[in-house]
């Protein structure tokens, strides 16, 4: 077992993840395998896809309550950033529960419309995790978290603040895709990675 895990599980963007942690110097192993998913130090939930399909295969593959009870340092990336929540209103999709709050339909508004496709520009960042103020980064999303406790960064949307980036104890989560971030996300994935 290396020190860092993308979960492999049929859905999302695993390797273009991947091949951004080899381009830091990491070694990567894809998995689904429950003790595997439990016990490496680091694990990342990629992204891309459904709620309610992605939490299906979840508990199709035995994985639900290994990623509930992991302790090791966890990234959720988009979608894996919104299956770490409660309740996710895509699909009505009951999800991991590990933060408070639900993900919501984004609202489309004039000259911003939805999915939220592009590059937008950071309001504010808690620098422990490898992002500053003013950063752009790539996003692709039709649905946000809540703003709660666990934002490390917001940025706004068509007048909508939402969860940049969040840290809550041992999990890490991006909205955006720092696989796409160009050096802002290679930051951020770096900061994962020395927590």
């Amino acid at each position: 077992m290396t020190g860092l895990a993308v979960l492999d599980v049929g859905y999302g963007n695993t390797d273009s993840i991947r091949l951004a942690f080899e381009r830091l110097g990491a070694a990567v192993e894809l998995t689904a395998d429950p003790a595997e998913v439990e016990q490496t130090p680091r694990l990342v939930l990629p992204g891309v896809g459904s709620a309610k399909y992605a939490m299906a295969r979840l508990a199709e593959l035995g994985l639900l309550e290994a990623l509930r009870r992991r302790t090791g340092p966890t990234l959720g990336i988009c979608l894996g950033m919104q299956l770490l929540f409660e309740h996710s209103e895509e699909g009505d999709t009951p999800c991991l529960g590990l933060i408070e709050g639900r993900v919501r339909a984004m609202t489309a508004a004039p000259g911003h419309p939805v999915p939220h496709t592009g590059w937008t520009r950071l309001e504010w960042a808690d620098e422990a995790t490898g992002l500053i103020a003013g950063d752009y980064l790539y996003f692709a999303h039709s649905f946000a978290c809540d703003d709660g406790p666990a934002t490390a960064a917001r940025a706004t949307y068509g007048g909508q603040t939402m969860p940049a980036a969040l840290r809550a104890g041992h999990l890490w989560g991006a909205q955006f895709h720092p696989e796409r971030s160009s050096a802002a996300g290679a930051s951020f994935l770096q900061a994962f990675l020395d927590a």
